[in-house]
């Protein structure tokens, strides 16, 4: 594709793995520079090698995002680094899917407050610049009942923040705009791990998607690249579904 987007600065939160990762792969494919963080230093380095093989700006820097002071100095070294920031792809989850007070906090804390907090930081810089694009990554669990209540909660937030940002935002040239991925599998993460010691209930889950399987990380990737790209230019406010079919509400 060409998304004409070559020579743009992203910053992708919890880019080491998976969709983060895979947001970051498709917009260093169009010539984006990128900044990425996660807590995880070695995968976030291995993430950073990759990258690299596209001979683009790569910052990387180990960061949890719920320390507000170094997730702070995170972005400003960002803004050093490449001057401007032209897209914010707020990706970083806590994945809090049990039923203690704890899930809330962490769920609060990273998936939704984390967002808010580099949203507000970023966009002063987008607003001097004159353009930009805000991206959150929410889920199919934010748009229906039946997942664990917390994580559902941050997630159905995202997209309500999105939709009054977007509208805010508009008149100065920023879109905003969410993502809303289905079941995603990936290495090492939830539905690996559920494929591997609970067979019967992934099985179970492919079955309620009418596209027969779980999604992939790329495939939520490309949709990022599109969407905070100028051939998405009249596209902000949206909550867009990737996801099989697997949320089926009108």
């Amino acid at each position: 594709m060409n998304l004409v987007l070559k020579g743009k600065n992203a910053i992708i939160t919890g880019a080491s793995k998976g969709i983060g990762r895979s947001i970051a792969l498709a917009l260093v494919e169009e010539g984006i520079n990128v900044a990425i963080c996660a807590r995880g230093e070695e995968a976030l380095q291995d993430a950073k090698e990759q990258l690299l093989e596209k001979e683009i700006k790569v910052y990387a820097e180990s960061c949890d995002l719920g320390d507000t002071k170094k997730f702070d100095a995170f972005l400003d070294t960002v803004k050093s680094t490449f001057g401007t920031v032209d897209i914010l792809v707020n990706n970083a989850s806590a994945l809090s899917l049990c039923e203690e007070y704890t899930a809330w906090e962490t769920s609060i804390n990273i998936d939704l407050l984390a967002s808010v907090k580099g949203t507000r930081k970023v966009v002063p810089w987008m607003i001097a610049s004159g353009s930009g694009s805000v991206l959150f990554i929410s889920s199919v669990s934010g748009l229906e009942a039946d997942s664990p209540a917390a994580y559902a909660a941050a997630k159905a937030a995202l997209i309500s923040y999105s939709k009054t940002l977007s509208a805010q935002l508009a008149p100065k040239n920023i879109r905003v705009n969410t993502i809303a991925p289905g079941s995603v599998e990936f290495s090492g993460r939830l539905w690996k791990i559920v494929k591997e010691h609970d067979k019967p209930f992934y099985d179970h889950t492919v079955d309620t998607i009418p596209s027969g399987r779980l999604g992939r990380p790329d495939e939520i990737g490309k949709v990022a690249a599109y969407l905070v790209s100028p051939c998405a230019s009249w596209v902000t406010g949206t909550c867009l579904s990737a996801d099989g079919e697997q949320h089926r509400g009108n």
